[in-house]
């Protein structure tokens, strides 16, 4: 079987994913795994029941929001890779000071491209006793958007991704003021397919998750620099200074998971965040996961590529 595999959207923080391409992760474990590009927003669940992809990457946010809006959803996870939150708060002063506190004295501009960055910071917020919906916030413009607002001096504070926040950093138009990933273990992107396709495919998706198992440990083991080269093709905009930076300060904050098992921790913070902002009802753990292949995978304990 050819699995037709679905990026969710182009983003920094999946360089795991991108490396299993790149470093011929999957032609090595004798799996055949085809790159469907990105289709928009939130659109990647769409290909999972019209037949077009197999299997998909992004955030359990989305399998949750499938329970929810679907009463066919038999959607799980099974193959985390970015396992605590990717997103930064970027201040137009320093601030090495920061609590969520401040966020309640500044005027604030988050994600409007996905819902997770925000349902994540306004949780965080509720924990520290801030109320999110009291802040002065601009919740509906790009990222993009936000970064000239911040640099025009017209937002004090901007939530966005890598490389955007180091390039940022890099001009000496922004200061980090908080990177999400320090709140700890926040289940952010995994594989995702419907429960009868990994029934079905089992051996073809079992190599698929020891390819990116094996592409965890090179990882893990590499430079900033080393994966900057495996990945680069899929961000041919980027200078390749910002881009080193950005990886190199994601592997400090350990984004990116050592195996592909998603803990529980995890994706109960992801869903406390979900359910808090009124997102979800939120789905069980036991409904969401299926980590039975990447158990497998870490048994098997494969070489690194």
């Amino acid at each position: 079987m050819a699995i037709i595999l679905q990026e969710s959207l182009r983003g920094l923080f999946y360089a795991p994913y991108y490396a299993a391409f790149a470093l011929g992760a999957y032609d090595q474990e004798g799996v055949e795994v085809r790159f469907a590009t990105a289709p928009g927003f939130g659109n990647a669940p769409t290909g999972l029941y019209d037949g077009s992809t197999d299997a998909a990457w992004g955030g359990p946010m989305r399998v949750n929001q499938l329970y929810e809006e679907r009463a066919d959803c038999d959607v799980v996870c099974f193959g985390e890779a970015v396992t605590r939150d990717p997103f930064l708060l970027v201040g137009r002063e320093p601030k090495p000071d920061f609590t969520m506190a401040d966020l309640g004295r500044v005027r604030v501009a988050t994600v409007s491209e996905v819902p997770t960055p925000w349902l994540c910071l306004q949780h965080d917020l509720r924990l520290a006793g801030v109320d999110p919906t009291r802040l002065d916030r601009i919740p509906d413009r790009t990222m993009g958007d936000n970064m000239a607002a911040l640099r025009a001096g017209a937002v004090d504070v901007i939530q966005v991704f890598q490389p955007l926040a180091e390039q940022l950093i890099e001009e000496g138009a922004g200061h980090l003021w908080y990177a999400a990933a320090t709140r700890g273990p926040c289940s952010y992107t995994t594989f995702y397919a419907r429960r009868g396709v990994l029934a079905a495919n089992r051996d073809a998706f079992r190599l698929l998750v020891r390819a990116l198992y094996r592409t965890q440990k090179w990882l893990h083991a590499a430079s900033a620099e080393a994966l900057g080269d495996a990945v680069a093709g899929y961000f041919a905009d980027v200078p390749r200074r910002s881009l080193v930076a950005a990886l190199a300060r994601y592997k400090t904050l350990g984004v990116w998971g050592r195996t592909p098992v998603l803990p529980r921790a995890g994706y109960e913070r992801l869903k406390d965040g979900l359910v808090s902002g009124g997102f979800v009802n939120g789905t069980p753990f036991e409904v969401a996961v299926d980590n039975s292949l990447a158990e497998q995978a870490v048994r098997d304990d494969p070489p690194p590529l």
